[in-house]
């Protein structure tokens, strides 16, 4: 794909992507894509698959009690538990507002340890990165941003979520619809978005404006972005998925960069469809 190609007109050192259509196999990469770079939240999608095979494993339950007094699995997932955004802090009710909180995923990682008797980076290498061959992704540290990727194993993760082996669909399905429907709150760096929609730990792009996806992708589009200039998205209408890794922390290069980027990778596989 040519469109991929954009990356190197981004003003960063050094920047790998991919496009990875809905039956897993690659449209287009460019840069280095076996490079290791760290995710910071793109982490959140990964900690979130191994919460959902937790889940399907019966070791936890969804509407299960974690976290601060009222939460439950779910709403430590969807950001929904109440707790402040860096610290285990309550802020509102659990259900009541969209507050972004790395202190909920990393009570969550707390609350599955607990479960399986394993680590949570421990859990996560065995419930996601072994099976999917993702040799080079490691957690150390918080499952809100401490994750380190590449482009290679992203894209084989973008594969699986397009078509579960490792979730039952619905269970994918779930994640990528809003829970908690209407709920307003501010998406960092792009400020306050009424409504704020969610998953289960996958931003939902629904009508946000502005957004750091394109203008041109589907409401459906789910995924995430990181501080350290990384994202992950998945349009299931384009049928595709997009990783973009970078060596430059997100600011206004990226508000400016990644959209136009995501509308040129849209357009060319309308055209190739």
């Amino acid at each position: 794909m040519d469109s991929v190609r954009i990356i190197e007109n981004w003003p960063v050192d050094t920047a790998a992507a991919a496009v990875v259509r809905a039956d897993g196999t690659v449209a287009g990469a460019h840069g280095p894509t076996r490079q290791r770079f760290p995710l910071a939240s793109v982490t959140k999608p990964l900690a979130a698959y191994a919460a959902l095979v937790a889940y399907e494993e019966g070791a936890v339950e969804l509407d299960e009690p974690a976290g601060p007094e009222g939460a439950t699995v779910r709403h430590l997932l969807a950001h929904t538990s109440g707790l402040a955004f860096d610290e285990p802090r309550v802020m509102a009710r659990p259900g009541e507002r969209r507050i972004y909180s790395n202190a909920g995923f990393e009570a969550l990682g707390d609350h599955i340890a607990k479960a399986t008797g394993i680590p949570f980076a421990e859990y996560l290498r065995q419930a996601v990165l072994e099976p999917l061959g993702m040799t080079a992704t490691t957690l150390d540290g918080s499952p809100a941003k401490d994750g380190v990727s590449t482009v290679e194993d992203l894209g084989s993760f973008a594969a699986e979520v397009q078509a579960p082996r490792l979730l039952h669909p619905a269970t994918v399905a779930e994640a990528m619809s809003v829970v908690h429907p209407g709920l307003k709150g501010v998406l960092p760096g792009y400020g306050s978005q009424n409504p704020n929609d969610w998953g289960l730990g996958f931003e939902i792009r629904d009508g946000k404006s502005p957004h750091w996806t394109g203008t041109s992708s589907s409401p459906r589009t789910f995924g995430h972005f990181g501080q350290s200039g990384t994202f992950l998205w998945i349009d299931p209408d384009a049928r595709a998925a997009c990783v973009a890794l970078t060596d430059r922390p997100f600011g206004p290069w990226a508000i400016e960069a990644w959209p136009p980027f995501t509308d040129a990778v849209l357009a060319e596989l309308r055209r190739s469809a």
